[in-house]
């Protein structure tokens, strides 16, 4: 609503704060101070949503093409193929068979068609259910004997079984829903389940399933691309070493890629996303390539290898990117020379991508249409400072020095077949757990953080996978002694052949 023009001064103002520190303000007065306020917020920049750069440079936006018409707007709803975990349910016609007379022409018959007609109803339901089975019992009126009926097929004798540890799993570490929170949900629908008895189920669960993480780390190692980084943590109770300096806590995110298959891993404690990836690339295979690091220029983040181990350091390109990003409305001009440019090389990424060019053919790709881009972007940078038309000390001048500093790791997708511009999808991975952090706030104890860090990293390598999470759970729970016998048979991208009928485990 646009307020009326009131003119204040700066006397009657004061007047107006410091009576109202006393009485009451009146109806006047709380409108005069109101539209000072308003005419102040009016006055502050506004917060960008997005780092794009139309946005950051406020260009305004291209109008459409004349004769070309617009696209038909979409309903925002799904179609039948969508429902993927729906059960399916198959309606015959009550009177029709195929090759029955047409009841419209009575001159043909009537054939199936290909598509049936499809109806898609969606039922409300409380994540977990539960059923009381009341079990009939009778007894002898002269010995005494009871009686009682049997327990239904296929009813075991746990009260909670694996979809149980599954859902919670799905909801806490993968939606980010606290116990507390999920615990009063139940309550309300009449369903029981303290928050205690959630982590008690999930800690069984991730003794059962260990082995398949186990798995994932070790295959992870192999991979040709690893992305890393990590960010802060909260564990309550957590034992330290007298000798430990360190006081913060953190959760790395490694994404591993190989041949398309991409796999996540998440650490909790005190070691940087470096050391946790130095751990895990012990489980590598000898006599492999050297593989490439993904991450930004922070020296925590690129491990300490052992002797004779070699790594091909990548830096993220949308890091420095951010920098001048941040500057923008400082630096209007330089900033969207910078920007445009690592568009243009974005541009030809997405090409490669949509080519699906091969990393040698793509890497000549980059080579013959990002590399010249690159070099005159490289010449334009040290002729700011060399002509002196940058101060070294100001934001535009850090955001240059921060692109030269790391020039060599910025631009290895010119040097490495397969090298990422960036590390976006760590980035990706790490919200999982800004998502737990922001919602739950902590982990309890260092125990209940590597149970957490379990199930993300297989719940969000099955996202990665394209499979179903929550059946990926509950399929490992229940094969349990064949997982444990065969764990590379029971990754989220092949567990379902294992599953299938006559498969002989």
């Amino acid at each position: 609503m646009k307020r009326p023009r009131m003119d204040v001064n700066l006397e009657e103002l004061d007047q107006i704060i410091e009576r109202g520190t006393h009485a009451p303000l009146s109806e006047s007065e709380s409108e005069k101070l109101k539209s000072v306020l308003h005419a102040l917020a009016g006055m502050l920049p506004q917060p960008r949503t997005t780092e794009k750069t139309k946005n950051v440079l406020e260009q305004p936006a291209a109008p459409p093409p004349e004769n070309e018409p617009e696209p038909a707007k979409g309903h925002g709803r799904n179609g039948a193929s969508s429902y993927t975990g729906a059960q399916k349910v198959a309606v015959t016609h009550p009177t029709l068979h195929a090759g029955d007379p047409c009841p419209g022409c009575e001159k043909g018959k009537v054939y199936p068609q290909k598509e049936p007609r499809t109806l898609v109803r969606v039922v409300g339901q409380a994540p977990l259910a539960a059923t009381v089975y009341e079990l009939d019992r009778l007894r002898c009126n002269l010995c005494g004997e009871v009686f009682t009926a049997p327990e239904p097929e296929g009813i075991g004798p746990e009260k909670y079984d694996e979809t149980t540890a599954a859902m919670i799993a799905l909801l806490k570490y993968g939606s980010g829903m606290p116990f507390y929170r999920l615990e009063k949900l139940e309550q309300v629908l009449g369903i029981p389940l303290p928050a205690s008895t959630q982590w008690e189920i999930v800690e069984e669960a991730a003794e059962v399933i260990q082995t398949a993480r186990d798995e994932l780390i070790r295959q992870a190692a192999q991979g040709e691309v690893l992305h890393n980084d990590d960010t802060s943590m909260r564990v309550l109770r957590m034992a330290r070493e007298p000798s430990d300096e360190r006081t913060g806590v953190f959760t790395s995110g490694i994404v591993s890629t190989q041949q398309g298959r991409r796999i996540a891993l998440y650490f909790t404690g005190r070691q940087h996303a470096g050391e946790n990836l130095r751990d895990v690339l012990q489980h590598r295979t000898a006599d492999l390539a050297p593989p490439l690091q993904m991450c930004d220029a922070l020296s925590r983040n690129t491990p300490k290898l052992s002797d004779g181990a070699e790594i091909l350091l990548a830096h993220c390109l949308a890091h420095g990117r951010r920098q001048f990003v941040e500057v923008a409305a400082n630096f209007p001009e330089p900033c969207r020379y910078v920007l445009e440019t690592l568009g243009a090389v974005y541009k030809y990424d997405a090409e490669a991508r949509s080519t699906q060019l091969s990393p040698p053919d793509r890497l000549v790709f980059h080579q013959q249409h990002s590399g010249p881009v690159m070099v005159q972007l490289h010449q334009w940078l040290e002729a700011q400072f060399a002509l002196k038309q940058v101060e070294p000390n100001s934001g535009l001048g850090k955001a240059i020095t921060y692109l030269l500093r790391h020039w060599k790791g910025l631009t290895a997708f010119l040097r490495e077949a397969g090298a990422p511009l960036d590390n976006n999808v760590c980035e990706r991975a790490l919200k999982r757990a800004v998502l737990h952090r922001k919602n739950a706030l902590f982990y309890r104890t260092l125990h209940g953080a590597e149970a957490g860090d379990l199930f993300m990293s297989l719940i969000h390598t099955c996202e990665l996978a394209g499979a179903n999470p929550f059946d990926y759970l509950t399929q490992l729970q229940r094969h349990a002694s064949e997982l444990a016998g065969n764990p590379s048979a029971w990754m989220p991208w092949n567990y379902l052949d294992q599953t299938q009928p006559g498969h002989n485990h």
